[in-house]
């Protein structure tokens, strides 16, 4: 009787810990899944139909329902997370997790662990088995942004399960295989790095199998309306303050560079109805509103000279770009935290734009 209890109760605490590890697996799942917001525009949460955005969902339809390989290029904050999002939610694998993974936020010594998973006791701070990326998203899709920023050990090993869909943990021996899409993301310059020898030639051709180019945001057009209206909707809805941004400052928003993209419309549009009048945003407010418009002015004219009509001089939007955060930074003393924050940007996002252009503090 001894032995068969003995039995029994090591068959119902193996049955317990089956069931744990997977209630934490569905959890880990739902905690990584896409929400889907299926009432705008059919695309998810991506707002716009300028040519170039057109173009972009075309391509959306035609390779969704494959299960080839995508890299998603554009400028920080022009939306590649919404991008992959919408892929997953037209493909054969839409049912099944949306795991998704920024490569920039890890540092390298953990990137591997959060991909592949670890044994316990691979390392320190390794106190159980853990599951990786590439095993939650068994069966679905695997969003990896930032990829242009994993170190060379880790693009070994991601080649590898492109390549066999297999790989081992970190501190493991034992050959796990999956079945996942991989939709990867960057704002850097693969073709340059591949030169340098920064990043692997073969990954690169395994990643690059159907590249989507995301417009930057001063690039679109109307698209710029749309976005100011459906962001002022939502913020004035969490918020409950009635805002409301009149003509000539719609216009000014719509000349704006946007240097970080549709991330800080958003960021701005928040900001306007949190600190605007009620009665109404005009030109003149916006000179508070947006710092980086230099005491009122904008594209090197008065914003009072917005409400006239006066014509903006001609220049490129790069110019225009360039010139919003060579200002932001003169002002902070070429302080980047203070003057992402000013722009209403991130550090990361001023850095690349600070490397983009050339800017040094030799203005």
């Amino acid at each position: 009787m001894t032995i068969i209890a003995s039995i029994f109760a090591q068959a119902i605490y193996s049955y317990q810990l089956f069931n744990r590890e997977k209630e934490r697996l569905e959890e880990l799942k739902s905690y990584y899944k896409m929400e889907w917001d299926s009432k705008v525009h059919n695309f998810g949460d991506i707002i716009g139909d300028s040519p170039k955005m057109e173009q972009v969902f075309k391509v959306i339809e035609r390779i969704a329902q494959s299960e080839v390989t995508i890299l998603v290029r554009g400028e920080t904050g022009t939306g590649k997370e919404l991008v992959a999002a919408a892929i997953h939610k037209r493909s054969k694998r839409k049912d099944e997790p949306f795991i998704k993974l920024n490569c920039a936020a890890i540092t390298d010594t953990l990137l591997e662990s959060e991909l592949f998973g670890h044994e316990k006791g691979a390392f320190t701070d390794a106190r159980e088995t853990r599951k990786g990326r590439f095993e939650l998203a068994d069966g679905g899709t695997l969003f990896l942004d930032e990829i242009g920023d994993i170190s060379a050990s880790a693009q070994v090993k991601l080649l590898r399960v492109l390549q066999e869909r297999e790989f081992e943990r970190v501190g493991g021996s034992k050959t796990i295989k999956v079945n996942v899409r991989l939709v990867a993301a960057t704002n850097r310059n693969l073709e340059q790095m591949v030169k340098e020898g920064k990043f692997r030639e073969d990954l690169y051709y395994r990643l690059n199998v159907i590249p989507i180019d995301l417009p930057a945001l001063r690039e679109r057009g109307n698209d710029i309306k749309q976005l100011v209206n459906y962001f002022l909707e939502r913020a004035i809805k969490n918020h409950k303050k009635s805002v409301k941004i009149l003509d000539d400052a719609m216009e000014i928003l719509a000349a704006y560079p946007w240097p970080g993209n549709v991330r800080e419309l958003e960021n701005t549009i928040e900001r306007i109805v949190l600190m605007g009048n009620e009665d109404g945003i005009d030109a003149l407010d916006m000179q508070l509103l947006l710092p980086a418009l230099e005491r009122g002015k904008i594209e090197n004219k008065p914003i009072a000279a917005a409400t006239q009509q006066t014509p903006l001089p001609k220049q490129s939007l790069e110019e225009m770009e360039k010139a919003a955060i060579e200002e932001a930074l003169i002002a902070n003393n070429f302080n980047q935290s203070h003057a992402a924050k000013e722009l209403g940007i991130t550090l990361r996002q001023i850095g690349y734009k600070i490397n983009k252009y050339g800017i040094t503090n030799e203005l």
